[in-house]
């Protein structure tokens, strides 16, 4: 016990006392830092005030007053009764006569302050002790509080360094519209009647009918109404709830207001339009000489949109690298540079137009795929149209354009966002390998892409997926040497001196997709009703080895030929075009052929409906019919073309459609109406779909930029920027990678 007592700290409290000194030792060196770190803050607040005027004007007078009165601190920290102790304090009047004059009288408060104690009682009969300069000092500042009268002293703040550069800083961040006119802000029971206006297809969705809704809001806003005019509660400008019966409309223009004077919604770029001519980028995803639909059709739309509407038009077309274009472009045609493609394109289409074309061309990085057989954009496209030039963009295959679009969103960058629609994707998917998932996971990004990037979407016929914001209509036309060699034809016929010389044929890319297997499969099994029938077919694709093969094991009555253009002279003496295709959303070669006073047979199927109404269509559901049909056609001849007729198949009257259904001719015709008619479209009020579809465009632009997640769905690797010969073919300058796209708005 003696040798634990001579060394406490093997007792078993050492533990105890050893923790306790170690935290006071912690505690000792926290509160030195503690002491250090406030003496650092307050000589740097001491810094930072010096630096005012008014402390400037009078910190020689608080020195001064310091060394008068520190003997009389010290005398009274000394006496014992401090109560009736009196303090002179006339100096400090002096000091701060000139300073304090602004408060309004409030310096003659420093005469002869007392140090008097007084007695007070508190609500429970307590005596308390409060000096005489706190009841005084109290007293006057809830004086000046009354008043509200400025000093010096706020003058000197207000305009010090600081805080200009303070509001400097709020006016980067928030621009003062031009209208400078005070809104009061909206309410709850405006907030709440909004939010029920637009939840309407969330309530139907739930069951909740809508007179229930309107209802709903009426009575909120009644409620409101009643409310704002109380006298107790009515504010000095009352709101425009009360100044019109409509609530409704009212409540529009209130919360269309506020919004058109916020940062986001304050856009100028759409009042630009109002003296000038508007701006039409047509985009799309091919080219000549690649003989496709998406490279033809809206060449002639360019061509056709700047005669008829005459506004500036420029066509956007992708560019390939030579290596890419040799696996794209047919008999090995290439370009070294993209002005040499466009002086090809140029002279193709001037040779078939009867008026000269006024649009510009213009090219945009891409690269081809091998699996998709498909052309891909690389980098943000919608950055090859200037800013300036943003008014109206015509996406063609807006989905194939926008699977793995990663920029500026279409419909923020540009006034009015049409797209039309030209491929049957998920026909051709599901015959691929596991088509059914991939058709399942496409439909859903078609309809995601579509939504967010376009305001208006063209289906040329119902064989496409039921897209959103979307219409039906053909907006295609036929090439007009088509026409030409129709009426030239019906003319000869007229005078006896033409007569078709020759049977069937099919033309194509020679793909299983493009009708080929519908072909083989069509003959193959009524090869006995057809003895003596033959066909010839034109075309070259990916798959001609095994249709060659596969027509050549079943015996059939097939004639192949190298693909040619089908305004070729060798194919006008044929008199039956055949086209058993129902993959195609619209066969730009039946419209053709109809154009030049030829039968066609085809499916009655929903890509070929707009072909019903001409008398030369034969169509057939089942293959029985399709028997009868072909009988039918080598035995009679077909009706010349009614001028009807063929103004519906000419691209004036598709451009006309195009206008109407994609409402355009409105869009164009707005900046005929004014100043306040571009107004009223800017103070709109989002609706909660745009509310979401922001969201979701948010969403595809975060998930198309990761390379991981590209490259799993199918991309090109590089294909999230232009590489390095993109730049140097089209002269650009390196991509800024990883940037996020500027006043990009949800």
């Amino acid at each position: 016990m003696e040798g634990k007592g001579s060394a406490p700290e093997e007792g078993p409290f050492a533990g105890i006392s050893k923790g306790l000194r170690e935290v006071r030792e912690s505690a000792t060196n926290d509160l030195k830092l503690i002491r250090s770190r406030a003496s650092s803050f307050v000589s740097l607040a001491d810094r930072e005030i010096s630096e005012f005027e008014f402390v400037k004007r009078i910190q020689p007078k608080i020195t001064e007053l310091r060394r008068t009165y520190s003997s009389a601190w010290e005398g009274w920290e000394g006496r014992s009764d401090k109560s009736t102790v009196k303090l002179d304090l006339s100096a400090i009047k002096k000091m701060f006569g000139e300073q304090m004059d602004g408060f309004g009288g409030a310096n003659r408060s420093f005469t002869k302050i007392g140090w008097v104690a007084m007695e007070n009682e508190d609500v429970n009969g307590r005596k308390e002790v409060e000096s005489e300069p706190i009841q005084r000092i109290r007293a006057r500042w809830k004086e000046i509080e009354q008043k509200n009268l400025s000093s010096e002293v706020f003058d000197t703040w207000k305009g010090s360094e600081i805080v200009e550069k303070f509001k400097l800083s709020l006016r980067s961040l928030y621009k003062e519209p031009h209208e400078s006119k005070k809104l009061p802000p909206l309410d709850l029971q405006e907030l709440v009647t909004y939010l029920v206006r637009q939840s309407g297809p969330f309530l139907d969705q739930l069951g909740v009918r809508r007179e229930l809704c309107d209802k709903m809001v009426e009575a909120v806003c009644t409620w409101h109404k009643n409310q704002a005019i109380q006298p107790s509660l009515a504010p000095v400008e009352t709101s425009s709830l009360v100044e019109n019966n409509n609530t409704s409309d009212d409540l529009d223009l209130r919360i269309g207001s506020i919004i058109s004077r916020s940062s986001l919604m304050n856009n100028s770029r759409k009042l630009k339009w109002l003296n000038s001519k508007r701006h039409m980028a047509i985009v799309t995803t091919a080219s000549l000489p690649w003989m496709t639909g998406t490279a033809v059709n809206p060449l002639f739309r360019a061509a056709y949109l700047a005669k008829v509407t005459q506004q500036d038009v420029t066509l956007l077309v992708p560019w390939l690298s030579k290596p890419d274009q040799e696996l794209v472009y047919p008999n090995n045609i290439t370009f070294s540079s993209p002005e040499e493609q466009q002086g090809y394109i140029r002279n193709w289409l001037q040779e078939r137009l009867g008026f000269e074309a006024d649009f510009k061309i213009s090219f945009y990085p891409a690269k081809f795929s091998k699996e998709r057989r498909s052309i891909i954009p690389a980098g943000d496209t919608s950055q090859f149209i200037p800013s300036k030039e943003a008014d109206i963009a015509i996406l063609e295959e807006p989905e194939h354009l926008n699977w793995y679009h990663h920029g500026k969103r279409w419909t923020d960058k540009f006034n009015h966002v049409i797209g039309v629609v030209h491929t049957n994707y998920l026909e051709y998917i599901k015959r691929e390998k596991n088509g059914a998932l991939q058709a399942f996971l496409v439909k859903h990004i078609n309809n995601w892409v579509t939504r967010v990037y376009c305001h208006k979407v063209l289906r040329l016929s119902a064989a496409t997926q039921n897209l959103p914001k979307s219409v039906i209509c053909n907006v295609h036309g036929v090439n007009p040497k088509f026409l030409r060699v129709g009426e030239k034809i019906a003319s000869e016929r007229q005078d006896g001196n033409w007569a078709f010389s020759k049977g069937a044929y099919f033309l194509g890319k020679m793909v299983w997709a493009k009708g080929y297997r519908e072909l083989i499969d069509l003959l193959a099994k009524h090869k006995n009703e057809l003895q003596g029938f033959g066909i010839d077919v034109y075309g070259n694709g990916e798959d001609s080895n095994e249709v060659q093969s596969t027509a050549n094991k079943l015996d059939l009555n097939i004639n192949f030929f190298q693909g040619r253009d089908h305004a070729d002279d060798s194919l006008h003496s044929y008199k039956v075009f055949v086209n058993p295709s129902v993959s195609d959303v619209l066969c730009t070669a039946t419209a053709e052929a109809l154009a030049m006073g030829k039968f066609v047979i085809c499916a009655d199927h929903p890509s070929n409906d707009f072909f019903k109404q001409f008398p030369n269509c034969l169509m057939y559901k089942t293959s029985d019919e399709f028997v009868s049909r072909v009988k039918e056609a080598m035995t009679s001849e077909p009706q010349p073309l009614t001028p009807e007729q063929i103004h519906h198949l000419s691209w004036e009257a598709a451009t006309q459609r195009f206008m109407q259904y994609s409402e355009l001719d409105k869009v164009l015709n707005s900046r005929n109406r004014g100043k306040m008619g571009i107004k009223r479209d800017l103070i709109s009020v989002p609706t909660m779909s745009e509310v979401v579809d922001g969201g979701l465009a948010f969403m595809h632009y975060c998930l198309t930029g990761n390379e991981m997640l590209r490259l799993a769905t199918g991309a090109i690797p590089g294909t999230r920027d232009y590489d390095k010969q993109h730049c140097e073919d089209l002269h650009l300058l390196p991509p800024q990678k990883y940037k996020f796209p500027d006043d990009w708005v949800f």
